[in-house]
């Protein structure tokens, strides 16, 4: 007859089983961190390729991405387009499950796919204003601006209106989204509108300077949310009390939105407006299935976030599938495999 194991004992196998948890997190974190580092080095690298000091550098990094499609067998690694759009979805994978992990705790899902839709309408302004005035920039520019003047125009409809609180969120969306069909119509007929990339994803769209974008936003996001987290974390979890702290939540929730604004116009050249949405919300939800607090959800919906975008990538170019619906298949996958394994055990969650 086995010994019976005493509480003791069962603490001791929690604890132990706990530390290997954490050892593992941190450890993909520390994966994730560094790969996150080699995808900035060359943007940075290809940016100032002309430069004396650092063509050598950039030499040698196209030489090791030749060796890297030796021993694999790949033909990826060797174009500087493939690691533009790589670095552009190892920087998604990270910021957009960050400020998910916010936005799903708060009830706020739906205003990722709202100012998904904002910026489909910058992306238009965009074209439409190449066809006018023969602007040269990128649409994402374009976009940017208007998905932040989007987000700020949702917090002030939120503030300002007695609607029910989704209402602003959904006027937004669908005015938006107007907006943005029209002036792509009328610009169709101006000249020839390729806005397919930008609603499916498309590696191909992702541009040496929009690669840039991506890269300058997410620092600025991960060291915002750094540097403000214990605000975030008050106002996610008891927005009330934090208004008796005399916290200006106005303000934290303002900037949440724009962080969100800023996330969704660099995460949409690779999933696209319609499916932008899901990798705020997708990766967090498959977080919360296993993880047993805030900041657990949050590191597990950086590495699922990484795991559906390689997962995605590799069907995407294997494949030639839109990168976008790849990426989101993968991580319905994983959210998935997440219920499976945490066999419908609940937990509460904690803010720690």
């Amino acid at each position: 007859m086995p010994e019976p194991i005493d509480s003791t004992n069962r603490e001791h196998e929690h604890g132990t089983g706990g530390d290997r948890r954490r050892l593992l997190e941190h450890c993909g974190l520390a994966l994730t961190a560094v790969i996150a580092l080699v995808m900035l080095s060359f943007v940075l690298l290809y940016w100032l390729r002309d430069n004396p000091a650092l063509a050598n550098a950039y030499s040698q990094f196209m030489i090791a991405g030749q060796w890297f499609d030796y021993y694999l067998g790949t033909n990826v690694f060797q174009w500087a387009f493939m690691w533009q759009s790589m670095a552009t979805g190892v920087l998604i994978g990270i910021v957009a499950p960050l400020i998910g992990t916010f936005l799903v705790h708060r009830e706020m899902a739906l205003i990722g796919e709202t100012l998904a839709h904002t910026a489909f309408a910058g992306v238009a302004i965009g074209f439409a204003g190449g066809a006018v005035i023969g602007w040269s920039g990128s649409p994402l520019y374009a976009a940017l601006l208007v998905g932040v003047l989007g987000a700020l125009g949702v917090q002030w409809l939120a503030e300002r209106t007695n609607t029910y609180g989704d209402v602003p969120i959904a006027i937004m969306l669908t005015g938006s989204f107007a907006v943005g069909t029209l002036i792509i119509s009328w610009g169709r007929g101006q000249r020839g509108i390729d806005i397919e990339g930008f609603l499916f994803g498309d590696l191909a769209i992702v541009t040496a300077g929009s690669a840039r974008m991506m890269a300058v936003l997410s620092v600025v996001v991960v060291a915002v949310v750094i540097y403000t987290y214990k605000q975030l974390l008050f106002i996610t979890f008891d927005e009330q009390a934090a208004r008796v702290a005399q916290l200006n939540v106005d303000a934290y929730n303002t900037l949440l939105i724009v962080m969100t604004a800023v996330v969704v116009v660099g995460s949409m050249q690779v999933l696209g407006v319609i499916l932008v949405a899901g990798m705020l919300v997708i990766p967090v939800a498959a977080a919360s299935q296993v993880a047993r607090g805030f900041r657990e959800t949050m590191y597990l919906s950086i590495l699922f976030g990484q795991l559906s975008i390689a997962g995605g990538f590799a069907l995407a170019i294997s494949q030639g599938l839109p990168s976008g619906g790849s990426i989101i298949v993968v991580a319905i996958a994983i959210y998935l495999l997440s219920i499976l394994l945490s066999s419908g055990r609940v937990t509460a969650m904690s803010m720690h």
